[in-house]
Parts: structure tokens; C-alpha cells; sequence
């Protein structure tokens, strides 16, 4: 008995003893193993066979676990083999259209390398034709009738030569002969072109009395032919030599245009309407005049040259006021007379605007004052021989279209000062800083508001320093509106009109420079690249003060004429419309400039549409947008109230349309549902900025209206509430009535796409599996829904 139980303690402590061995091969490194198996042999006689069995017995249970596990994962496995099968034929396809299309692409670009020498011809030909264009260009401006024809650039020429020989090269080489006799000889040539110039201009001067009767016939039939305003364009407002080649075609136009509608309303004959109508430059030839000017110029002796002109041309009034004796007989004695006084005159006005200084308003008023003396005594004498009723009638008629013709010097006046007036707005505008003026203590304010009529209580409450809401332009501007009108009153004093005939002509000729001439400058400020949106409502408030001050200009005309502003026909300031059509054009422009502004911004936006989820924070891009926003809206707290109203409300419309298609690009294939969770944390900004009131006077949620249909499509994807949508559409209740089934179905389609191509092993698990089969009975159902709606319209 004792033997056995210790046979048996034996044998359990020899199956201990493998059970251990098993354990340390199994977790020992094969390196160590041999001590291990020794330890078999080192035990009782027969333990290696009892090692062996248990060790079979191991292997076994071993073999059942792997062949468990393999059953277990075989169908999966086999699956996985399929679709890597399925992806291996697909990536043989790709590698051939790669192949495919790398041979095109180098076909192509062997083809751009074959046209590189015609694209270089085709550029020297460019630049041949631009010169020829240039060329041309140029030699336009030397036609016969300009201020330098072409006779004055080789005269020019030949002076500068002659001035470069004398300075420059003949002294480098004054010890030859022939350079003493070249520097002999420059002075005599300069005096030789001095001379054939002044020939010219005495031929000129001897046959500008036949010249002057014709103009002088033409200015007068067309003044008794209703032509006013294409006389005084034509004949007597030619610009400076400076402006005569740009502002050519404008004037043509424009004088045709009134002579066309002139002679539709007086009914005038056909004959008269088919009939060429020549100007002075038609009728004369100035270029000997502009070419002796500026070669005395060049001499440095223009003086001398301004002095023999007007002193000849004074002698010429003297000739041309003198009336033939028999002038009185017949009523063509008149006429000849007359026309020659206004023919006179037309050509020196016309020398007075195209030239500078050559004749000077003073030395035309000194001759129009010996003229008109002269010609009241000269009719006084003839008229009293004329006994004949028929002629004294004819005379009277034939004084009048004379005094009307000379009258409209007054409509040069107007034109040449509406010119200048032009220029001088366009320098206040430059020079305007478009802010607010500062004014630091009462002296400064008094100064402002004694040339500007400015009056507001609570700016007169506040304490110094203060601002004034209009610009330094304001009262600049204002300033030369009321010259303009002192200016043309002064020179109608010498017209003998009555009280109202002046104030009607300070009117229209303020209305003039009003609609014109400042509604002009204004407009094509605005337009300006660089006014920028402060610069834009600054504009609009300077419009709204220049516009409340046209009732002081009405005041000021009255108070210098004396002629009561409830006058019969009393003519009235309508310049309040070019203050308001300026006011709208900078409100458009604010629009637009706000527009490109957020575009700007929306370029910078840089989305990881394949982005596994958000990044928890808004985007950079955006903020800064809203940053600007907010800023941008601070400064329109100036404006009218629906001006800065609509200005924000287009400004979040545009932004919301332009996030939309950023979103539906179609050239953005793939998009994931962490792109669409970042793209919603950008939405939430735009909203909180519109909620925040940027601009006061929005009732409710107005503003974040602007926004709503993004939102119903944020929603739409984020919940995934395609159950409640697909059931509750077409419901004016329906939680998401805004979202479009075709901008549904574009998004959804991007989102398909991205289970599909980006992540291939995703369809490998169930959810996903389902989720993409959700997404195609979503897609299929939506499809549905937009052929629907394409059959109903």
C-alpha cells in the first residue's frame, strides 16, 4: 500500500514536472531551450516517453484552437481576398488611363513647344502694330488747325538743332574753320526763321478781314436761325490748345445733337439742315498764328511778338468800325457792317481760348468798349438819313440778331468758367482728407460757419474739440459755387439787362454748373479705384449738407439781384437732383466695393473637405471677415438709417450666397461629414454676428433670415434627419422648408462619393455598410423629388 501511494505521488509529481517543461519552452526563447529538454532526460528512466505523450497532447489542443479560429475568421478573409481582388483590377484600369493620359499630355505639350516661335512672331507683331498705332496717334495731332501743326514740330526741330550745335557740339570743336562759320551763321538762320514766321502771320493778318465778313455772315444767320448754341460751341468756345484734341469729338457732338433738336422745333427747311456748317478754324487757317507764338516763344521774345499782334489787330478794329458812306441806302450796307464787327470779334475770341496769353478778356473788353462806342455813333448817324419804313424795320430786325449774337459771349463766359470750375472741383476732391472737420476752439467753428451755412444744436452744445460731419470739400465747394455766381453777375453788368432777366441767367447758369460740371466731378469721384468705403459714406454726407445748402445759393441770388424769389417765372435751383443722384451712385458703389470686399476674404478660405472631423474653432479666414464686418458697419453709424440697413443686409445675403457655392462647387467631388461639422461652426459665427444688431433698426431676426437657408441645410446633414425631411416636404410647416432637394442631392452626392473613394475598407464594417446604403435610398428619393418639380414646371 505504501508502495503504490508512492508510485502515484511519483507519477503526479513527474506530470508537474512537463506540465512545467511545456510552460518554458512555450514562453522561452528557442536559443534557451536546450537546458529545458535536458532536464527530461536528468529525470526517471521512462519520463521522456510520458514527456512525449503530453507533449502530443499539447500539439493536439493546439491545433483544435487554430483550426477554431481559422472557421471562425474564414468567411471574412474571403471576403477581404474578393474586394482586394476587386480594387486590383480597378487600379490596373487607373494605371492604363494614367498611361493614357500622360501620352496625351506629353503630345499636347510637345505641340505648345512647336507654336513657341509663331507666339514670339506673333508678339513682335504686337508691338509693331501698338508703335504704328502710336505713330498715328501722334501724327493726328498735327493736323492743319491745331495749336502746332506740322510746320511748328520742323521749325521746333530745327531750333533745338541749332541750340544743341551752339552749346554743345561746336564747342568741342571750335578750332575748325567750318564750326566758326556754322556758329556765324546760327543766329542769321534763327532770324530767318523768325522772318518767314512773321510773313506768314502778316499774310494772315492782311486776309483776315475777308475771313471775319464770312464768319461774321454765318455767326448772324445762324443766331436768326434759332442755332444759339451750335454757334457759340462752333465759333466762339474753342478750347485750349491742351484740350482742343481731347474734348473735339464731345463738342461735335454735342453742338449737333442741340443744332439737330434747335431745328426740329423752329421747323426749319431741309436746305438749311443738310447745309455744312463751317467754324472759324474752316474758314481760317491759324496756324500762322500759333506757329509765330511759339517760335517767338522758343527765341524767348514772345513779348515782342504779343504786341505787334494786338497792336495790329487794334489798328484792324479801327479799319473794321469804319462804315462805308453810302451804308445807310440799303439794308445789305448793314449787314456787311455788322458782319465784319462780329466776324472780328468771333476770331479773337477764338485766339483767346486757344492760346495763352496772346490775348489777354482785358484787351477783348478794351476792344469791345472802343467798339461799342464807336457803333452806337455810327448808327445814330446813318440811321438819321433813312426816310424809308421798310428799311428802318428791316435795321431794327437786323440790330437785334446782331445784339443776340454778341450776347452770347455771356454763354462763353459761362462754359470757359463751368471749365475751369471743372478742374478746380476735381483739386478740392483730390485734396480732401474725407473725414470729419476738427474744429479746436470757437474761432475755428466760427470760421467754418461763416463760409459754409452749417447749423446743428447739439453739435453747438458740445464741447471744444469737436468735429463737423461734413469734409473740408463742403464749404470749399460751396465757396466756389457763390464766386461762379458773383462772377457771371459782374459780367452781365454790362449787358443792360433788367433785374430779372440777370437773376434768370445767374439761375440757369448756376443749374448749369450744378447738373453739369459738378455732377460730373462727382460722379467720376466715386467711381475712383482708391475711395474706398469711408471715403464713400463721408461722400454721401457731403452730398446731404451741399444738397440742404442749395435754398442758401437761392437766398444769395436773390439778395445780389433784388428780384423777389415769388417772381413770375422765377427760374428754380434744381442742382437738389445732382446731390441726390450723386448720394445713390455712392450707395451703389458702397454695395458693390462691400461685395468685392467679402470676396476677398471668402478667397482666402482653405477647407480639408476630406477632413475626418472639425477642428472645434471657427475658421481664420472667417473671423477676420466678421472682424471687418463690424468694423466697417461702426462707421456707417453716420448714414441715413436704411443705407447702412441695406448696406448690412446685402453684405450678410452676399455672404451667405457665397458660402452656399462654395459648398455646391462642382468642382468639389468629395466632401466628409467632419468637413460639413467645420463648415457649420463657421455658419454659427456668421449667425451670432448678425444677431449682435452690426446695424441698428432690424426688427428681430431680420437679419439672421440671411442666413436660414444654410442653416436648414447644416441642420439637415449634421442630425440626419433625412426621415423627417423626406416625410414633412412640400409642408409649409415642414422643418426644413428651405432646403432645395437638388441642393440636398448635390451635397449628398458629394458625401456618397466620399464613402466610396476615400476610405475603401470602410465598407467592411456594418455601420458603415448601412450608412451607405442609407445615403442611396436617400439619393434615390431626392432624385425622385427634383424630377418631380422638373415635370410640374
Amino acid at each position: 500500500m505504501n508502495k503504490t501511494n508512492m508510485a502515484d505521488a511519483e507519477t503526479l509529481e513527474s506530470i508537474t514536472e512537463h506540465e512545467r517543461i511545456l510552460q518554458e519552452i512555450e514562453s522561452t526563447d528557442t536559443a534557451c531551450v536546450g537546458p529545458t529538454l535536458r532536464s527530461v532526460y536528468d529525470d526517471q528512466p521512462n519520463a521522456h516517453k510520458r514527456f512525449m505523450e503530453k507533449l502530443d497532447a499539447r500539439i493536439r489542443n493546439h491545433d483544435r484552437e487554430i483550426e477554431k479560429m481559422c472557421n471562425f475568421h474564414h468567411q471574412g478573409f474571403v471576403d477581404a481576398i474578393t474586394e482586394l481582388l476587386k480594387v486590383r483590377a480597378d487600379a490596373e484600369k487607373l494605371m492604363v488611363q494614367v498611361t493614357d493620359t500622360n501620352r496625351r499630355l506629353q503630345d499636347a505639350g510637345r505641340e505648345v513647344l512647336s507654336v513657341t516661335a509663331q507666339m514670339e512672331e506673333v508678339i513682335r507683331c504686337r508691338v509693331q502694330q501698338r508703335n504704328m498705332a502710336t505713330t498715328v496717334e501722334k501724327l493726328q495731332l498735327c493736323i492743319p488747325g491745331q495749336a502746332l501743326d506740322i510746320h511748328t514740330h520742323i521749325y521746333y526741330a530745327a531750333l533745338k538743332t541749332m541750340e544743341q550745335l551752339e552749346n554743345i557740339y561746336i564747342p568741342r570743336v571750335s578750332h575748325y574753320r567750318f564750326c566758326q562759320i556754322m556758329a556765324e551763321t546760327l543766329p542769321k538762320l534763327r532770324e530767318e526763321i523768325k522772318d518767314i514766321s512773321m510773313s506768314d502771320l502778316k499774310d494772315f493778318l492782311e486776309s483776315i478781314r475777308k475771313h471775319s465778313d464770312k464768319i461774321g455772315e454765318t455767326a448772324m444767320r445762324q443766331v436768326g436761325a434759332f442755332k444759339v448754341f451750335f454757334f457759340f460751341f462752333s465759333f466762339l468756345y474753342q478750347p485750349t490748345v491742351r484740350e482742343s484734341h481731347r474734348m473735339d469729338s464731345t463738342a461735335q457732338g454735342y453742338t449737333t445733337k442741340c443744332q439737330n433738336g434747335l431745328d426740329t422745333e423752329e421747323g426749319a427747311d431741309e436746305d438749311d439742315a443738310d447745309e455744312e456748317v463751317l467754324t472759324a478754324q474752316d474758314l481760317v487757317d491759324f496756324s500762322p498764328v500759333y506757329r509765330c507764338l511759339h517760335i517767338y516763344t522758343v527765341l524767348g521774345d514772345r513779348e515782342t511778338f504779343e504786341n505787334y499782334y494786338r497792336k495790329q489787330r487794334k489798328k484792324q478794329a479801327r479799319l473794321v468800325l469804319q462804315p462805308q458812306s453810302n451804308m445807310h441806302e440799303t439794308v445789305e450796307g448793314y449787314r456787311k457792317y455788322f458782319n465784319q464787327i462780329v466776324g472780328f470779334f468771333v476770331v479773337e475770341d477764338h485766339i483767346l481760348h486757344a492760346t495763352q496769353g496772346l490775348v489777354t478778356r482785358a484787351f477783348t473788353d478794351e476792344l469791345w468798349n472802343m467798339a461799342l462806342s464807336k457803333i452806337i455813333a455810327v448808327l445814330r448817324t446813318h440811321s438819321s438819313y433813312c426816310s424809308d419804313p421798310d428799311l428802318v424795320l428791316e435795321l431794327k430786325n437786323l440790330i437785334v440778331i446782331f445784339a443776340d449774337t454778341l450776347q452770347v459771349r455771356n454763354g462763353v463766359l459761362c462754359v470757359c468758367v463751368c471749365a475751369r470750375m471743372c478742374g478746380v472741383n476735381r483739386e478740392i476732391f483730390e485734396l480732401d482728407n474725407y473725414s470729419p472737420i476738427p474744429v479746436e476752439n470757437e474761432e475755428e467753428y466760427r470760421s467754418v460757419i461763416s463760409r459754409f451755412p452749417f447749423h446743428d444744436a447739439e453739435i453747438e452744445k458740445q464741447q471744444f474739440p469737436k468735429k463737423l460731419p461734413m469734409s473740408q470739400s463742403v464749404p470749399q465747394i460751396y465757396i466756389q459755387v457763390k464766386e461762379f455766381i458773383y462772377a457771371s453777375l459782374k459780367f452781365s453788368e454790362s449787358l443792360h439787362r433788367s433785374s430779372t432777366e440777370i437773376d434768370d441767367m445767374l439761375r440757369k447758369s448756376t443749374n448749369l454748373l450744378l447738373t453739369r460740371t459738378l455732377s460730373g466731378c462727382l460722379q467720376n469721384l466715386i467711381k475712383k479705384p482708391h475711395i474706398g468705403l469711408t471715403e464713400l459714406v463721408q461722400i454721401i454726407i457731403n452730398t446731404t449738407h451741399l444738397e440742404q445748402a442749395c435754398k442758401y445759393l437761392e437766398d444769395f441770388i436773390t439778395n445780389i439781384t433784388n428780384v423777389s424769389p415769388e417772381t413770375v417765372h422765377t427760374t428754380r435751383l434744381y442742382g437738389l437732383s445732382t446731390f441726390k443722384d450723386a448720394r445713390h451712385a455712392a450707395e451703389g458703389e458702397i454695395y458693390t466695393k462691400l461685395n468685392q470686399k467679402i470676396d476677398e476674404f471668402i478667397q482666402l478660405a482653405d477647407y480639408e473637405w476630406g477632413m475626418a472631423e472639425s477642428d472645434g474653432r471657427a475658421s481664420g479666414y472667417l473671423m477676420d471677415l466678421i472682424n471687418f464686418l463690424r468694423s466697417t458697419f461702426q462707421v456707417f453709424t453716420h448714414l441715413p438709417g436704411k443705407v447702412a440697413q441695406t448696406a448690412c443686409m446685402s453684405a450678410c445675403k452676399h455672404l451667405a450666397t457665397s458660402l452656399m457655392q462654395m459648398l455646391l462647387d462642382t468642382e468639389l467631388k468629395q466632401i466628409s461629414m467632419g468637413a460639413i461639422q467645420q463648415f457649420n461652426l463657421d455658419v454659427i459665427q456668421c449667425e451670432l454676428f448678425a444677431s449682435s444688431e452690426p446695424v441698428p433698426g432690424f426688427q428681430g431676426d431680420t437679419l439672421q433670415l440671411a442666413f436660414i437657408d444654410l442653416r436648414q441645410l447644416l441642420d439637415l446633414f449634421m442630425v440626419w434627419d433625412w426621415s423627417t425631411y423626406l416625410a414633412d416636404y412640400g409642408q409649409p410647416t415642414s422643418k426644413y422648408l428651405r432646403v432645395n432637394p437638388s441642393t440636398a442631392l448635390a451635397l449628398l452626392e458629394k458625401m456618397k462619393d466620399t464613402g466610396k473613394k476615400n476610405n475603401i475598407f470602410s465598407q467592411f464594417r456594418k455601420n458603415d455598410r448601412d450608412k451607405q446604403k442609407l445615403i442611396e435610398t436617400v439619393v434615390k428619393q431626392l432624385r425622385s423629388l427634383v424630377n418631380g418639380m422638373s415635370q410640374h414646371s
